[in-house]
């Protein structure tokens, strides 16, 4: 097989959440370590970060990363889902796992593994362990596929874990409440390993506490007052968000989204612990350096990101209730002549709930990916009238923001958003 074959063949022939969602859930975590033994626990040859949480987790990796690869660390870094090539989803200091590697470990090991009848994310988790190996990282940044307790990465202990948040998502899975979604999350606390929460509530704040405290796990609240890391953030004319910070002064960083600053105070917290156990010495004079670049450091994408100018075009991804909460609020205060929103949604979320989210003052251009689990175009119609959101429908996202473009302004702002495969299959066409 080539490279397309087999990124073919784990997309299609494996269990796969993301395609198929609940039907392509696999529960539990037999499978994950019977491949790790067979593979003799790759895992165990690198120390791990560990992050968790309903939102902001990529974004806190990404920071997290660029932070050690500055510091001179060899970095792995492993996330979900991929905007353009699977490759994007296993990394070393920034750089695509290699297609010839991908190709050589699904060859080598289907005879073994396909019996075992693996998910799709059992599989990548695996590989990914296997070539952080190989490649003599010295830290990998684990991101949490789904939950948290019974997620394929949760076979590591890493150094430090990390939850940035909680918020209603994948219930139909993890639970039907804030507290039933936190112990899922809560999963990930180790025995005697350290863990920062980001952002807590009464409820989420209970649980957590008690679970460290049942592993002897010092917790850390990164929204605590004395725990702030940021005391002033703006976004300033030079495009970067900038910083400042209670002990290390002023930094500034290209992550520009308004929910930013939350997932870059729980990114500097995280940084602390690190520093505290011995791991960064004096990161407070890298800050700049890290944070300015994380996007060429890491190959973060689809966070804010630009795409073009007159007229401006972001993309973002906000596939929940939890990140419209900012999503909206700051589309609402952007200062363009008219607000586009191509926009698009899978159809096991809370669609109502991210629906009642959205901005009133703008123009909705109503689409679906190319995923199966993607909302029809009239059904996001149907129940955007309701609300009175003014909206036509596209068949994809292409046509979609083809009829944006046609008669937008340069004092026009196109929006491209929703879920993760909306941001994809635009992203495959224009960068």
């Amino acid at each position: 097989m080539n490279y397309e074959d087999t990124t073919n063949y784990l997309f299609n022939k494996t269990a796969n959440f993301e395609q198929q969602g609940t039907a392509g859930y696999k529960e539990g975590l037999g499978t994950m370590l019977a491949f790790s033994e067979h593979l003799e626990h790759p895992h165990k040859h690198f120390r791990s970060i560990h992050v968790a949480g309903t939102n902001g987790k990529g974004s806190v990796c990404h920071l997290v990363a660029a932070m050690l690869q500055v510091c001179g660390y060899r970095v792995g870094l492993y996330t979900s889902p991929h905007i353009v090539d699977f490759s994007e989803r296993i990394k070393v200091n920034g750089i695509p796992i290699q297609e010839d590697y991908v190709i050589d470990f699904v060859e080598q090991e289907r005879s073994f593994f396909e019996p075992l009848n693996p998910s799709f994310f059992e599989i990548t988790t695996a590989m990914a362990f296997k070539y952080f190996q190989d490649m003599n990282v010295d830290i990998a940044v684990i991101e949490v596929g789904l939950g948290g307790r019974l997620d394929s990465t949760n076979i590591i202990t890493p150094i430090l874990s990390v939850i940035t948040n909680i918020s209603l998502d994948h219930t139909h899975l993890l639970g039907s409440s804030i507290e039933r979604i936190a112990v899922e999350k809560a999963g990930i606390i180790k025995p005697d390993v350290p863990v920062v929460i980001g952002e807590s509530t009464q409820e989420t704040r209970q649980v957590f506490a008690a679970t460290a405290q049942e592993n002897r796990s010092k917790i850390v609240f990164a929204d605590d007052e004395d725990c702030k890391e940021i005391t002033e953030a703006s976004l300033e004319s030079d495009g970067m968000m900038h910083y400042r910070h209670k002990s290390m002064g002023e930094f500034r960083c290209e992550l520009t989204g308004e929910f930013q600053p939350r997932n870059m105070n729980t990114a500097l917290c995280a940084l602390h612990q690190l520093a505290d156990m011995g791991y960064l010495n004096d990161f407070g004079q890298n800050l700049d350096n890290a944070f300015q670049n994380v996007r060429k450091m890491t190959g973060l994408m689809a966070r804010w990101q630009k795409v073009r100018e007159n007229p401006t075009v972001i993309c973002d991804m906000g596939h929940n209730s939890g990140a419209w909460e900012y999503l909206s609020h700051q589309l609402e205060n952007i200062d363009c002549h008219e607000l586009r929103i191509i926009f698009g949604i899978a159809e096991d979320k809370d669609v109502q709930s991210v629906l009642e989210k959205l901005p009133r003052n703008a123009t909705y251009f109503f689409t679906k990916s190319n995923n199966k689990r993607a909302l029809s175009e009239m059904s996001l119609k149907s129940l955007g009238d309701h609300l009175g959101l003014n909206s036509k429908t596209y068949p994809n996202v292409e046509e979609a923001y083809q009829a944006a473009l046609q008669g937008a302004t340069n004092e026009d702002m196109i929006f491209v958003g929703g879920s993760a495969y909306i941001v994809s299959d635009f992203l495959k066409a224009h960068i």
